[in-house]
């Protein structure tokens, strides 16, 4: 890598508690948009389901996807509201794609995780042994970007495939489930805090632990009362917690991250 790149600011948000508050309630917002439109507006979970509903949202937001990183990686520099829609983005995709596999093919939650847990593994590690360094503070170029975005959406899918399988095949519960994620993302704070364990390992446990956090309180306030849910509105659900992100965006400025080690 040349100096003008190592010296260019990253196109990412520096990592403070409003970057992890921001990106739960975007995760959450992936669970409950997502759902909104395959389960509710496409009827996936209603008697008027084609068994498509699943595909076709994730087409959707395939292209929102798409276009939201060709913007994002086109950009010359660090844009908040830019870089949070692109996650918003793969937040959604990642919901319905992760549906889509587990139930819609039939892979199930525990062969849909293991094979999304490997490809995170698996980006990770080839964007490590391709540049030396998968911190945040170095995604300055294009090449970067793409694992960066790569990797984050094969984390996003995880993220609700492997909220699932705490939820229902391990019989957590939504709340239960909430709490065993909660504690990973303290565990790695420690980590961050009293050990000198390397911060862009830590960065990514924390990064993929909060989406299953996401995605099982988002199934907790759409999910039906009876199945341990709140049953409130998902397109109620999901305004409100897209006008939070916005409000927080715009309240609290955030910076380009500075590179880790």
């Amino acid at each position: 890598m040349d100096e003008q790149a190592k010296n260019a600011l990253s196109k990412v948000p520096q990592v403070t508690l409003v970057f992890w508050i921001i990106k739960i309630l975007a995760t959450t917002l992936g669970e409950t948009g997502g759902d909104a439109v395959t389960m509710s507006w496409l009827g996936e979970t209603t008697v008027n389901a084609t068994g498509w509903g699943y595909l076709l949202g994730t087409a959707i937001f395939g292209a929102v996807f798409a276009i939201a990183v060709f913007w994002q990686i086109k950009a010359e520099k660090f844009h908040s509201l830019l870089y949070w829609f692109t996650i918003v983005a793969t937040t959604t995709v990642g919901t319905t794609l992760a549906d889509y596999l587990t139930r819609s093919v039939g892979i199930g939650y525990t062969g849909g995780s293991a094979i999304l847990l490997a490809c995170v593994i698996a980006s990770l590690t080839i964007w490590r042994y391709s540049t030396g360094s998968i911190s945040i503070g170095t995604v300055n170029t294009r090449q970067i970007e793409i694992y960066y975005w790569v990797t984050i959406m094969f984390s996003q899918t995880l993220g609700t495939a492997l909220g699932d399988w705490v939820v229902d095949e391990a019989g957590l519960g939504y709340l239960g489930s909430a709490a065993i994620f909660g504690a990973i993302l303290l565990l790695v704070a420690v980590l961050h805090f009293w050990t000198n364990i390397s911060k862009p390992i830590l960065f990514w446990i924390a990064f993929i632990t909060t989406r299953p956090l996401g995605a099982v309180v988002g199934d907790f306030l759409d999910k039906p009362i009876e199945k341990g849910g709140l049953e409130l509105s998902r397109y109620a659900a999901s305004a409100v917690l897209l006008a939070t992100i916005v409000a927080l965006i715009f309240i609290f400025k955030q910076k380009p991250a500075e590179e880790a080690h």
